[in-house]
């Protein structure tokens, strides 16, 4: 199977932070702040702590939703050229192969941990931090997205 794509830019933010939500650390990370934004909320309302103290921990909530929903993703985005090529990638029986205009890399199936699919995205990872973002649009347009559903439960035997 063969599909050629380039990244559309709002879409790979969003990916991005699908993937950052779904780490483990971040969900936890997140559901803590919330926890202690909402405990602050019922201080602040029961008059236990100064409106200083609850403009405070509003702050801090405030910067850590914004830097994981806009810095982090975007921050990422900026550093990986990756997105701003068009590429043609092909799953083989044995290996995926991914070209563009500079060069061609292979991957045999067992370099992939695991995959998960996002709304936009097939997500390939090779480790928990490192990933590669296959477009669905590009699949769809060759009818094949369930021919390479089935592909990847076969190859790659952890799924997200």
């Amino acid at each position: 199977m063969e599909i050629l794509f380039s990244y559309d830019k709002k879409l790979v933010i969003q990916a991005l932070r699908y993937h950052f939500i779904n780490r483990f650390e971040v969900r936890i990370l997140m559901i803590l702040v919330n926890v202690f934004a909402i405990f602050s909320a019922a201080l602040f309302y029961s008059h236990k702590v100064s409106p200083l103290a609850f403009l405070l921990s509003s702050i801090l909530w405030i910067g850590i939703m914004i830097s994981f929903w806009f810095f982090l993703p975007n921050t990422v985005y900026k550093k990986a050229s990756t997105f701003r090529d068009t590429f043609k990638m092909t799953f083989g029986e044995y290996r995926v192969r991914v070209e563009n205009e500079r060069g061609y890399t292979e991957w045999n199936w067992e370099k992939f941990a695991s995959y998960l699919e996002s709304p936009h995205f097939v997500h390939l990872y090779f480790d928990s931090k490192s990933f590669f973002l296959v477009p669905k649009v590009a699949i769809e347009k060759e009818g094949n997205l369930d021919d390479l559903r089935r592909l990847l439960k076969e190859k790659i035997r952890s799924k997200k």
